[in-house]
């Protein structure tokens, strides 16, 4: 996995979204760029609301043909015909995750800056561990995933990784060839056209 050519994109919905727009909006990015997978990513606990976002993505992105799956909700994952589930707990749920929805499901893992959790996710059956923010801030701890982080990963470990919060055209450049999947969400919802944005972000990497 050293020889990456150019990471593939990892879409992330913005937190709250209106039903009426947001579809479209990501239709637009679909229609435009060459995604790999969407997770949708709702802070709410509303189960009803999460069913309502997820019928409305679901079929954005099934008429692309690109997956979905939904961020700690794993009960909705076949109730909704998602095709699996992005877990924010790192490593601990991620064997429980792979029994209930068995092998042909999408589980990924956020494991922030943690080797340990990564390889603990990995050896759990988690099909991408993630890993973030890639750049430094004022919330949370402040820490972050660092570039040799990635490149020790994608050179002793087979499971894909994903690089992901506070991506910048610099730090897309600086990874591109040290992780597998930009997971990109807030960086390009904000923007009055997000697959413009997109493109502007991902520049560095081509």
């Amino acid at each position: 996995m050293a020889d990456i050519e150019q990471p593939q994109i990892y879409l992330i919905t913005p937190p709250d979204f209106e039903l009426s727009s947001f579809p479209d909006k990501l239709a637009a990015v679909l229609g435009a760029h060459d995604v790999a997978c969407v997770r949708l990513a709702l802070a709410t606990s509303d189960a009803e609301r999460v069913s309502r976002a997820a019928d409305a993505v679901r079929a954005v992105c099934h008429e692309h043909d690109v997956a979905l799956v939904v961020q700690d909700h794993l009960k909705l994952v076949e109730t909704l015909g998602l095709d699996g589930v992005h877990l924010s707990d790192g490593s601990r749920t991620v064997r429980y995750a792979r029994k209930e929805l068995g092998d042909e499901a999408i589980i990924g893992a956020f494991c922030r800056n943690s080797r340990h959790d990564g390889i603990s996710a990995a050896e759990g059956g988690a099909d991408y561990v993630a890993f973030g923010p890639v750049t430094s801030g004022p919330l949370g701890d402040g820490s972050q995933a660092e570039d040799d982080l990635f490149s020790w990963w994608s050179d002793m470990i087979e499971v894909p990784v994903v690089a992901e919060g506070g991506l910048s055209v610099e730090r897309v450049t600086a990874l591109s060839q040290i992780t597998d999947f930009f997971g990109i969400g807030e960086e390009i919802w904000a923007h009055e056209d997000p697959a413009a944005a997109l493109k502007i972000l991902l520049a560095g990497a081509s």
